[in-house]
């Protein structure tokens, strides 16, 4: 696997060797990124089901300032580690060792605020719209910001969950990657 564009373009990083995880492959990730335009300026993501931390890396590389990265998982969570050292990114980054739930408990504890969340949790485990809500009445995603999920092609989501709007859908052979856009109504 490696990082597809930006300042640490075509750096390979490591995955998980098991079942537990399930990467995102290069050309999608390449698509979901494109489809947000590209690159950014300045901003923090929120990795929440990080894996090998892939997503959260490709969105510092193409111009994200922070990223936290989620996984209960403890040797995924070890693998994000050198996975951020490989790109000497440290000091860019946080990473947590805990469910869900608890990531998003304390992040709003602390008034995090996110321009970019990426979900994309084992598809036998899947509560996107439930994990939707919970960003929602956190309030952890800036006015404008963007909530990615990767599902199986056959789940449905939501029109709208809270100040989230659908506003995308794309299938990539298994899975469907669906697009939100925080808006609030001032």
């Amino acid at each position: 696997m490696r990082i597809v564009a930006g300042e640490y373009a075509s750096r390979r990083i490591k995955t998980l060797d098991s079942d537990s995880t399930r990467p995102t492959l290069d050309k999608v990730r390449e698509a979901v990124f494109s489809s947000l335009g590209g690159f950014f300026d300045g901003g923090a993501v929120l990795d929440l089901y990080a894996g090998s931390g892939a997503c959260g890396l490709e969105a510092l590389s193409r111009g994200m300032d922070f990223a936290v990265f989620c996984d209960r998982n403890r040797a995924a969570a070890e693998v994000i580690r050198e996975n951020i050292a490989l790109l000497k990114a440290e000091q860019y980054c946080r990473v947590l060792n805990m469910a869900d739930n608890s990531a998003l408990n304390l992040l709003r504890k602390e008034g995090a605020k996110f321009d970019l969340v990426y979900l994309d949790p084992p598809y036998r485990k899947q509560h996107n719209m439930e994990i939707l809500r919970k960003l929602d009445e956190a309030d952890l995603v800036s006015d404008g910001g963007r909530v990615v999920i990767e599902s199986l092609k056959e789940d449905q989501c939501e029109a709208q969950v809270g100040l989230f709007i659908l506003y995308k859908e794309a299938v990539y052979g298994i899975s469907k990657i669906s697009y939100y856009r925080c808006e609030r109504k001032e």
